[in-house]
């Protein structure tokens, strides 16, 4: 279910590293969520960094949509560059495992398997 690599980058390189192959592969960064600075700033100390990027293709969002709006609930794509205990990782949830759990409609599968190659390439690229 689950897509997560190992860099030897720091948590804030790979990030921008990450960044970079959104953009390459036809892809937008939407937001960054600094999770680490958001926890600080509500009184909790995370232990390490974390940075989830919401990250989109706008014609397979639509193609999405178009197909099921229910589909919405589970978009943007969110890819997480993420210290743990020490070493920094980079992962997603594959599209691929969360819309087998939301639908069973091959045209979305298909859309879901080619986010999925892309997403992985994106996380390789920055790895």
């Amino acid at each position: 279910m689950k897509y997560i690599v190992q860099t030897q980058k720091s948590v804030d390189r790979a990030a921008e590293d990450l960044q970079q192959a959104v953009a390459a592969h036809g892809f937008g960064v939407l937001h960054i969520h600094d999770l680490h600075q958001t926890l600080a700033k509500k009184g909790f100390t995370l232990a390490g960094e974390c940075r989830i990027l919401e990250v989109c293709n706008p014609q397979q969002a639509m193609n999405v949509l178009q197909e099921d709006m229910d589909m919405n609930l589970v978009l943007p794509c969110r890819i997480s560059v993420y210290d743990d205990h020490g070493t920094t990782k980079i992962g997603m949830v594959r599209p691929t495992a969360l819309l087998s759990a939301l639908s069973d409609s091959p045209k979305l599968m298909d859309v879901a398997e080619e986010v999925e190659q892309k997403s992985i390439a994106m996380i390789e690229d920055a790895r």
